[in-house]
Formats: C-alpha cells, sequence, structure tokens
C-alpha cells in the first residue's frame, strides 16, 4: 500500500510519491534531523516477509553505503520501522537515462560523456570489491547538470576476491546466490552471467558496453523475439555494426563498445578504470567526427559530390589514425636501474650533458639527504660533499638550484633555504630563505620559485606573484616550460594533504586548471616538445603512476605500475623515475607495555589523539587502505583490532573513547560527533566552517580552531562559538591546561600565553626555549608537555610557574632509515604513554626509456 503524505518512518516524513520498482517505492521525504529533503526508498510491505528480498534490500544499503563517489548514488541511512525496511539516498532531479533515450539515440559527445562518468562509478565500485550485476539504462540517472548517478546495487555482490576485512564491513552474510540462478535484467546481461555462473567485474563491462551501444544506436544491443532467442544472441552473436543502424561512430568508440562486448571475460577490458581512461582520450574525437561529417553533407548540395566524399574519406581516414594512436598499447619501457643502497631518494635531475645524474638521498640510517652523482651506465654513486641538501634543477649553464636545512612543516610541505652551486664546485651560495620548491628558466636567467611558508606563493621571476593556493591550501613541484612562457605547479586544497589538482599559469597569471581530483601528487616535468605535463599521481592512495596533460587538459596515461615518482625528463626523452615503498607507521609506548610497538593498520595511518589513560588510538588511514576520501579508526592500543567509523578526517576522541569529533567533507566543512560503539552520529551546529575542533574537559563543550590559528569554544548544545583569541595569536595544537580554563598560544614570536576560556586577562609566560612545540598539558594543572628536534625527537615538561624545563624522553624509530621526520607527537598528562607517527619511504632510482 503506497504511504500517504505526513506517514512518519522515523526521523522522516513522507512528501510525496517519485515513482515504484521491482524493488520497492521510492518517496520524496524531509529528514527532521538534517532538515533536508531526500529520497527513501521502501520495501513492499508484501515482501517483508520474504528473507531473501530482505537480505538483498539490505545488501544494497551496505553495497552503496560503503561507496562514496560523485557518480554513485549517495546513501544516507537505512532502517526500519514496524514491517517496513528502509533505504534513506539523496534526492536527485533529472530523468533516467531510459527516459532519455526514449527519444532517440545520444550524440556520440554526449554519449561519450556519459559513459566515461559511468565507468568512473564502476571503477570506484570495483576497487571496493563491489560488482552492480545489474547495470541498465533504468538503473543511470542524469541530473540537471548532466551529472551521471549510478543506481540501485540491490543485486550487487560482494566480489569473490574481497578481503575479509571489508566483508565484514559490507555484510559477508548477505544474499548467497545458487549456482544457476540468474539475477539481473536479461538484454543487458553477460554471458557468464546468463549462464548463471560465478562472475566479476568484467561482467559489468559487459553490460556497461550493452549500455553504450544503445546510447550511440538508439537500440538495444541483444534483443530477441523471445527470452530465449535473446539470451541465445547474448551467448553466440554480435550485435549489428554501429554504422548499420544509421548512426556515424568514430573508429575509436566502435572498438570500445566491441571490446566491452566480448564473448569471454579475458578478451574485455581488465578494469573499469581502464576503460574511463580511454573513454576521456577520445572525449574529443566524437565531436570532431560529427562535425566532420556535417560539413560533408552539406557539400552533398555541391555539384562536386564526388569531392566531398573524397573529402570525408580523408577526414575519416586521419581520425582513424589518429584515434588507432591514441589507443595504442603501450609501449615496453627500459628501466637502468640507478641505486643500490637502502634509503629514499628526495629529488634527482639530469645533468646538462645529460650523461650524468645528480641525486640527493638519505641512505641508510642517515636522516638528511646528501648529494650525488653517477652515470646511467655504470652501477656507483660519487658523494658530491654536500649535505642537508636537494637538488631541485640544473641550469643549461651547469649551475644547481638547491634546497638547503629542509624541514617538514606539515604533511608534505616544506621550508628550507634556496641556494646556487656549479657543478664545478664550490661552496653553495644561500639566495632566499621559506622555500618549498624551484626552477630555472630554460635559458639559466632566472628562478621561479614556491615560497614554503604561509602564504604560498609561484613566484617567476623571484618577487613577482604569478599565483596563490586557495585560503588554507599550498603549492609544490613548480616547473617551467621549455617556453618560459608557461609554469607547471601542483595546487593543494587543503593544508598538509598532498591530494590536489595539475595546474598552468602564463607570465601573465592567467591560471589553468588541467586536471583535478587526485589523490596524491609528487613529481612533475615538461616533456622536451613543452606540449604536455607529466606527472606521477593516484586515484586513490599513494601508489602513484605516471601520467602526461597537455595545455587543453587531455589527460593521458604513460606509465601504470604502482608506486612510481616522476622526476626528470632529459631533452632525448630519457625519464629519471623512483619506484618507492611508503608506509607511516604509529609507533607507542602503551599501558602493560615495556617497550614500544608499532600501533599502524593500513599503510598511511595518521595519529590524531589518545585517551589520557592511554587505552584508546584515533588515527586515520591516509593512503591505499583509506580510499579516496580517507577513513576514520579507531583502535584499544593492547592491539586489538582496529574499528573503521567512517570517511574524511578525525580530530579528537572524548576522555571517556567514547565520541569523536570528525569532518564531514574532504576539504573539512562542518563537524559531527561519531560514536566509537553503539548510537547515532549527529551534526554539530556551528558558524565556523572548516574548523577542527577537540574536547574540552567535561566533554560538554570543544574547542574550535579556525584556519588562521585562532580559537574558539563553543557548547555541544549550541550553535554560536565565541572566540578566545584574537587575530594574529596562534594556538597550536589546541592545547589547553589540565581544567580545561585557559587555551595556549603564540603570537607568531614565540611569545606564548595563556589565554582563558570564559573571562578574564590572557596570561603571559615565561620565556619560552625556541623551538619546542606544545603537545599536551601535564595532570599537575601547571605545565605542558614540548617537543623539540626532528629525528631524533625530545620530550621537556615545561613548568609554566616556575619556568624550569625538565627532559622526559627522546623520541627515535629503532631503524631510522627512510623516515623524515617524527610527526605529531600523542602524549598523555601523566606522561608515562605516547604515540608517534613515522612516515619510511624507500626508493630505487632508475633511468627509463621507451615511454612515450
Amino acid at each position: 500500500m503506497a504511504l500517504i503524505s505526513g506517514t512518519k518512518l522515523g526521523p522522516y516524513e513522507i512528501v510525496s510519491p517519485l515513482g515504484a520498482g521491482g524493488m520497492g517505492e521510492v518517496y520524496r521525504a524531509n529528514d527532521s534531523r538534517l532538515h533536508r529533503i531526500v529520497a527513501i526508498k521502501l520495501l513492499p510491505r508484501e515482501y517483508a516477509t520474504d528473507t531473501d528480498r530482505v537480505r538483498r534490500f539490505e545488501q544494497e544499503a551496505r553495497a552503496a553505503a560503503s561507496l562514496n563517489h560523485p557518480n554513485i548514488l549517495a546513501v544516507h541511512d537505512v532502517g526500519s520501522c514496524g514491517d517496513a525496511f528502509y533505504i534513506v539516498t539523496e534526492l536527485l532531479e533529472g530523468e533516467s537515462l531510459r527516459q532519455r533515450l526514449a527519444i532517440g539515440a545520444l550524440p556520440s559527445r554526449k554519449a561519450v560523456e556519459y559513459s566515461a562518468q559511468i565507468a568512473s562509478g564502476l571503477a570506484a565500485a570495483h576497487e571496493k570489491g563491489i560488482v552492480h550485476r545489474d547495470l541498465k539504462p533504468e538503473n543511470i540517472f542524469v541530473t540537471r547538470d548532466a551529472r551521471v548517478k549510478i543506481l540501485d546495487f540491490g543485486l550487487a555482490k560482494l566480489a569473490p576476491n574481497i578481503s575479509s576485512a571489508e566483508a565484514g564491513t559490507l555484510g559477508s552474510d548477505g544474499l548467497k546466490t545458487e549456482a544457476g540462478v540468474l539475477l539481473g535484467t536479461l538484454g543487458y546481461m553477460s554471458p557468464e552471467q546468463v549462464r548463471g555462473g560465478a562472475v566479476d567485474h568484467r561482467s559489468d563491462l559487459f553490460s556497461f558496453g550493452a549500455v553504450l551501444y544503445e546510447m550511440l544506436s538508439g537500440q538495444r544491443a541483444f534483443r530477441g523475439s523471445t527470452p530465449a532467442d535473446t539470451v541465445s544472441a547474448i551467448l553466440k552473436e554480435d550485435p549489428p555494426e554501429l554504422s548499420a543502424t544509421g548512426r556515424e561512430v568514430s573508429p575509436a568508440l566502435e572498438r570500445i563498445v566491441r571490446h566491452c562486448l566480448e564473448k569471454r571475460p579475458e578478451e574485455r577490458f581488465q578494469s573499469a578504470r581502464d576503460l574511463a581512461f580511454d573513454l576521456q582520450s577520445i572525449s574529443g574525437t566524437s565531436s570532431q567526427s560529427e562535425a566532420a561529417i556535417l560539413a560533408a553533407r552539406k557539400s552533398a548540395h555541391l555539384p562536386l559530390r564526388i569531392a566531398g566524399v573524397a573529402l570525408l574519406a580523408a577526414i575519416a581516414l586521419v581520425a582513424g589514425f589518429w584515434t588507432a594512436w591514441s589507443l595504442k598499447p603501450v609501449s615496453s619501457p627500459l628501466f637502468r636501474q640507478l641505486t643500490f643502497r637502502r634509503g629514499n631518494i628526495t629529488a634527482a635531475c639530469f645533468a646538462p650533458d645529460g650523461q650524468n645524474v645528480i641525486y640527493s638521498a638519505a641512505w641508510e640510517r642517515s636522516v638528511h639527504p646528501e648529494l650525488f652523482t653517477t652515470r646511467p651506465e655504470g652501477v656507483l654513486s660519487r658523494p658530491m660533499d654536500v649535505s642537508d641538501a636537494d637538488v631541485l634543477a640544473i641550469s643549461p649553464q651547469g649551475e644547481m638550484a638547491l634546497l638547503r636545512q629542509w624541514r617538514r612543516t606539515g604533511g608534505w610541505q616544506r621550508t628550507g633555504t634556496l641556494a646556487r652551486m656549479n657543478l664545478s664546485g664550490g661552496a653553495p651560495r644561500d639566495v632566499l630563505d621559506g622555500v618549498q620548491d624551484a626552477d630555472w628558466s630554460h635559458d639559466g636567467d632566472n628562478l621561479a620559485v614556491i615560497r614554503g611558508a604561509s602564504p604560498y606563493a609561484l613566484e617567476f621571476p623571484i618577487g613577482h606573484i604569478l599565483a596563490t593556493p586557495p585560503p588554507g591550501g599550498w603549492l609544490s613541484a613548480v616547473r617551467v616550460a621549455p617556453d618560459q612562457q608557461h609554469i607547471g605547479y601542483f595546487e593543494h586544497p587543503v593544508s598538509g594533504d598532498d591530494r590536489g589538482n595539475v595546474c598552468v599559469v602564463d607570465r601573465k597569471g592567467h591560471k589553468r586548471l588541467l586536471s583535478s581530483g587526485w589523490s596524491s601528487l609528487e613529481g612533475l616535468a615538461w616533456s622536451p616538445s613543452g606540449d604536455e605535463i607529466w606527472f606521477s599521481g593516484s586515484n586513490t592512495g599513494a601508489n602513484r603512476s605516471l601520467y602526461a596533460v597537455n595545455l587543453s587538459g587531455r589527460l593521458r596515461p604513460v606509465l601504470r605500475v604502482p608506486g612510481l615518482l616522476l622526476y626528470d625528463i632529459a631533452r632525448d626523452g630519457r625519464v629519471l623515475l623512483g619506484q618507492d615503498t611508503t608506509r607511516r607507521e604509529l609507533i607507542g609506548l602503551t599501558p602493560g607495555n615495556s617497550q614500544e610497538r608499532d600501533l599502524a593498520w593500513l599503510d598511511w595511518s595518521r595519529e590524531r589523539d589518545l585517551t589520557p589513560d592511554g587505552q584508546w588510538l584515533l588515527f586515520d588511514e591516509q593512503s591505499e587502505g583509506g580510499g579516496v576520501n580517507y577513513s576514520i579508526y579507531v583502535r584499544k592500543t593492547d592491539g586489538s583490532p582496529a574499528v573503521r567509523l567512517g570517511d574524511y578526517d578525525s580530530f579528537s576522541i572524548s576522555d571517556d573513547g567514547k565520541w569523536i569529533l570528525a569532518t564531514t567533507t574532504p576539504e573539512g566543512g562542518s563537524l559531527v560527533l561519531m560514536p566509537t560503539g553503539a548510537g547515532e552520529a549527529r551534526p554539530i551546529k556551528s558558524k565556523l566552517r572548516d574548523a577542527i575542533g577537540r574536547f574540552l574537559p567535561g566533554g560538554k563543550r570543544i574547542l574550535l580552531l579556525t584556519g588562521d590559528g585562532r580559537a574558539y569554544v563553543q557548547s555541544l548544545d549550541s550553535d554560536t562559538p565565541r572566540p578566545i583569541t584574537p587575530p594574529g595569536v596562534l594556538v597550536n595544537n589546541g592545547v589547553f591546561t589540565a581544567d580545561g580554563k585557559y587555551v595556549l598560544g603564540e603570537d607568531g614570536q614565540e611569545h606564548w600565553s595563556l589565554f582563558p576560556v570564559d573571562s578574564g586577562q590572557p596570561v603571559p609566560l615565561r620565556k619560552w626555549t625556541p623551538g619546542d612545540q606544545p603537545l599536551n598539558h601535564a595532570a599537575d594543572n601547571h605545565s605542558f608537555f614540548v617537543r623539540n628536534g626532528e629525528i631524533p625527537a625530545n620530550i621537556y615538561r615545561f613548568d609554566f610557574v616556575s619556568g624550569s624545563r625538565t627532559f622526559v624522553r627522546q623520541l627515535r624509530p629503532g631503524d631510522p632509515t627512510g623516515i623524515e621526520r617524527i610527526g605529531n607527537v600523542l602524549i598523555t598528562p601523566d606522561g608515562k604513554y605516547y604515540v608517534y607517527g613515522a612516515s619510511r619511504e624507500i626508493n630505487t632510482l632508475f633511468v627509463v626509456t621507451g615511454l612515450k
């Protein structure tokens, strides 16, 4: 029975019906908690007693909720009310692809645009181990702003190779499909699917091919007069050539469709990610072909019709050659190993003669890089007697730009002293402080620099600002094009985070964003011709591969090998690449242990907070294991398994370990109060955006820190923050006294004061030791724990009443090889227990030939 307006389902109030399908009815509803309009999918009541249908319905929710991608319908909630089971999703405005196809085939350009988005969404699902199994035009929605969303994971099934950890998250006790049982929609099912056999992600690619065929032709790829005929066609027949349907389709696009519709899974595309890249690579081809065809048709009105046909044939031949080139297999490159020691290679460049390679590396137990030189045909490296320096670039005249005595300032950001030094010898000459990166112009007359401090700026030449990051962001990897009129660089929207965009700016300051949404960016160089920027990046995590993008934004993969880091490209096309293994460790001394232990969970664990008793650790996973939006985890420090709480970033855990403060978007956004056990998360209303939150003692109020470092206090029951510190005062790490009555702030000149949380005047503190960084309050209410130094990091107790400073302990990983610095240090108020982060990167340097 249909629900009427005003019906309540938990916190949701039905507004109006939206539609119905085989697996449920859909309604527009109002979410009374978050005051937003949502869509609710309701399992029909007559099916509520059908265990199989309920399980399938619940699996749809689990599968879709585990995904977070702009091309997949977002699931907000799942629940039941009486005997009614429902799923709450975002409300979409637009039409299904089936409704759009009712008026005919799509233009090739639009079909490519939509299909590239579908492939991107499928790739995100497949990377989570989820196979849709019912991809069809009814389950694809096109919003009013041309965003494509994949719907209905009701038939999704965990892929056979899914990890046990993920299976536990998604519900491994979900639907079990018996052999020979068909689940899907006839006409879009793969051959292995209609046989009732086991399917994997490649079955979705077959269904994708059938949908793309229909978008281009306006006709179904497989459709017989009876269901048996349709099955026979899927198993034995190929659909008609797209050209036979009366549509003009580029050879490249026809080839993609055919590749998807191969009968044997091993002969299809092997990943949706590869399929998406190939679609993106021809995104301009279809529109060009259609323009050419239209021009040829107009020429039919001319007396020289034969000349028009010849012109069309020539255009088709050129287009076919171009698309064949764009889709040709990547040639097998030749790798020659240049380094053979264990450590971290921080930078590398070809010398102007092209026969020598200069690189910076911290080998074995060293923690600061030194300069070395080697030759591609040799196996030995010679030290250049320059320590604690990175080689950033080398001018045609043989002058090196070095970054000396650089230190991390947070995450991947750094600052150091820019220096110049000739390859022929001599000592480095310092040029500029506070630098993140630099590059020579190709005539060797000027330097382009990125200032490695707040505010960040790209300057070329030095002193002339061409680009700045968005508020709270930073810049890296500046490289001057051979024409000296364009400068390529990375733009990172979030401080301390290597996610970001590939950008170019000209000498007049006109910026273009060439490729966006990368999970990890490091390493950038111009191709010898200057028509492309090559870079190493990753869609998720830190396992970078090599890509190229031209000034029009056309992206293509160059070398899909995980763990690549681009250093430099020679004039003859040889490439300096590093292949690395990275891991961020969480090292700590915790209750019940007499020695330090590694508390990291996956591959890039970032420490966030530690309960006062040292029993619970809050951390985020920010690489391959964490996914594109990162993941929030909590775990007991006795070594118990970690528990995943959600996406994005966390900040603070309550003293009793029952609640955490986290953010709701990758860029910060609003805060949410999230339970570590049973219970529901609830948003924290605040007039501040993009703020970091920390619990104050008692757990009823929170300390909010904005991007400029200013501090506010707000009750969890209020939406109005009250400022504690004036503008210009930095509240590092949100450190407060043990009683929560004062917050520690600094004026930028290492003059520290205590600022009252409620009322009163600031209390200046005694002289602070330069370089000290506050970590946490001590239990005595008149001391702070501070840290000084990188590797090792020394911990002191600073008594702000007496001014005394007492050494507590020294932190240094047992094996420092490949570790650049010790990250944030979490320490309990009694000083007994602590956890700190340490990222380890081990590289091998190669010179690679044959890349195009």
